[in-house]
């Protein structure tokens, strides 16, 4: 049979009290520990007994820890409920605040542009004119600042520009220079090569001239040679066909037989002569 309802009501017989504390108590405990590991919360358990005795449980024995977030927590619940109650009872004293203050900028707002003046008084127009006069004060020294801090950077610019256009200028200058020794240069290189050139031309011209001129020389020699021994050849009579050599003697008689033929053919001995001075090139010639 299973067990019935227990009616919760203060147990009047002392030890049963005592008894049925020590069981509840520990189940308790053992409860709390069981879901402080399951579930990994943090969980805190205080039981007095009736006689004041002190039993607890705290995660991981952190008591004060758990304590001290539960009071901060608590504390900020109950500023935010008490936050929340101050502030729908103060909604509509805040709502009459506001609303004053936005007609007060608004009036203010329209007194500064010119508008809806016929209902300020002499102080209260003066006090307007002050106002004002403040604040173009303001509006112009604020102004000038503005003005003053643009000049001096447009000229810390202008300062930066100059320097800026004196160092392309320095470069400009080294370029031009730099592009002018390059002409130079090249023009003297040119000049050496219209020179070299001229050189090989008149080498070439000078030894076609002087083959020219060797060739001329030859021709010349050959021509003259040749009418030289036509020369010759005209001048000298043709020797004698008949003439019978005397044969050559010893003594008186071959001297007076050599004198003899010498009389009779001194033609024929001129002739001889001068074949025989002629180089042997001619004479192979005439043989020829």
């Amino acid at each position: 049979m299973g067990r019935g309802k227990v009616q919760l009501k203060r147990i009047e017989n002392k030890i049963n009290r005592q008894v049925t504390f020590s069981k509840r108590r520990n189940g308790l405990l053992k409860k709390a520990h069981e879901i402080s590991i399951l579930c990994d919360a943090e969980v805190a358990v205080i039981v007095f007994s009736p006689k004041g005795k002190l039993y607890e449980y705290a995660t991981d024995n952190h008591m004060d820890k758990i304590l001290e977030r539960y009071e901060r927590y608590s504390y900020a619940e109950k500023a935010l409920i008490s936050a929340e109650s101050e502030t729908e009872g103060n909604w509509c004293h805040e709502y009459r605040i506001l609303k004053a203050k936005i007609e007060t900028i608004q009036k203010c707002h329209k007194h500064l542009m010119g508008e809806d003046l016929e209902s300020l008084n002499l102080k209260e127009l003066q006090q307007l004119e002050q106002q004002l006069e403040s604040s173009l004060k303001h509006i112009r020294s604020r102004k000038s600042h503005l003005m003053v801090e643009s000049i001096s950077e447009l000229q810390k610019k202008e300062r930066s520009l100059q320097e800026e256009n004196k160092a392309l200028q320095k470069e400009v200058h080294v370029y031009s220079v730099k592009e002018k020794e390059l002409k130079r240069a090249v023009l003297v290189l040119l000049q050496l090569v219209e020179r070299q050139k001229m050189a090989r031309q008149q080498q070439q011209q000078q030894a076609q001239w002087d083959q020219q001129t060797h060739t001329q020389a030859q021709a010349q020699t050959s021509s003259s040679s040749s009418s030289f021994l036509m020369r010759q050849d005209q001048q000298a009579p043709p020797p004698p066909s008949n003439i019978c050599y005397p044969p050559v003697t010893m003594g008186e008689r071959g001297e007076e037989v050599a004198a003899a033929a010498a009389s009779q053919a001194p033609g024929q001995t001129q002739a001889q002569h001068r074949i025989g001075s002629l180089p042997p090139w001619m004479l192979s010639h005439l043989n020829a």
